[in-house]
């Protein structure tokens, strides 16, 4: 796991410098470049935890699984004795110590991250089937991910790797809305959707699951066991306690990854 040891702005603001034209079509609400210069408009506090470098199981060169539910994201990780990322930690992780709005910088690379692909016909009876020989060969189909980690400069100076692009990922929220009370998306994936580290998305409720959609752990550190932080008058956050659930139906998804059987 990564340490990071952050001194977040709850609300910050970043103003773009030209917007983005992607596989030849102007972007309304996607930015390819930022102005280096942002605005803290909100109230600063210091962060510390412990984050997987990758997304779950959090090894190099492994595949995510896809297609699991908050619910099921969130057993996975306390199957290891962790927790669902809170949205500001994953932004501080994602934005590094001096804060970006890409975790490799200010203009946006698909050479760096695993963003901006065509996207691919969806059968949306076929995505939802219950039967695995007719639903794994459609998320084949559909699958652009990358491995873990493979895109070695898709990381923050925290070392925290594919947080924009690949695979949006659930993190719990701090603050409801939308379709979503405890949980919502982080991040974007392999398509042209925004793919930088601020956002939230509270579009889908917790039980929805996805094809480009995963997640990533987190855990509290040993604070007696790192340095204190600076005297510099900046309050150390306490993340909330994680919200109690259980998988859905009593039944834990793992999720699917490419290759795998439907017998």
């Amino acid at each position: 796991m990564a340490y990071v040891d952050h001194v977040y702005c709850t609300k910050l603001r970043w103003r773009c410098k030209k917007k983005a034209t992607i596989n030849g079509i102007p972007q309304k609400h996607t930015c390819q470049e930022y102005h280096p210069q942002s605005a803290c408009v909100g109230a600063v506090r210091r962060q510390r935890f412990c984050m997987d470098k990758y997304e779950y199981p959090n090894q190099k060169g492994a595949h995510p699984p896809v297609m699991v539910s908050a619910y099921d994201a969130t057993a996975l990780c306390h199957e290891q004795g962790k927790r669902l990322c809170w949205e500001s930690e994953w932004t501080s992780a994602c934005e590094g110590s001096d804060p970006r709005p890409y975790p490799y910088g200010y203009r946006r690379d698909a050479t760096k991250c695993n963003i901006d692909n065509p996207g691919r016909d969806i059968d949306p009876p076929s995505l939802r089937s219950t039967d695995p020989a007719v639903l794994y060969p459609t998320l084949e189909r559909l699958d652009q991910s990358v491995p873990s980690g493979s895109m070695a400069e898709c990381t923050s100076d925290y070392g925290v790797y594919d947080t924009t692009g690949n695979l949006s990922e659930w993190v719990f929220i701090e603050k409801p809305g939308g379709a979503c009370t405890w949980a919502g998306v982080k991040g974007g994936h392999w398509t042209n959707t925004r793919s930088v580290c601020r956002p939230v998305g509270k579009v889908h409720p917790e039980a929805w699951s996805f094809y480009p959609l995963s997640f990533r752990c987190c855990k509290d550190p040993n604070l007696d066991a790192v340095e204190p932080p600076p005297d510099d008058g900046i309050p150390l956050w306490t993340p909330p306690p994680p919200p109690q659930t259980e998988p859905l139906n009593g039944t834990l998804n793992r999720g699917w990854v490419p290759g795998m059987s439907p017998e």
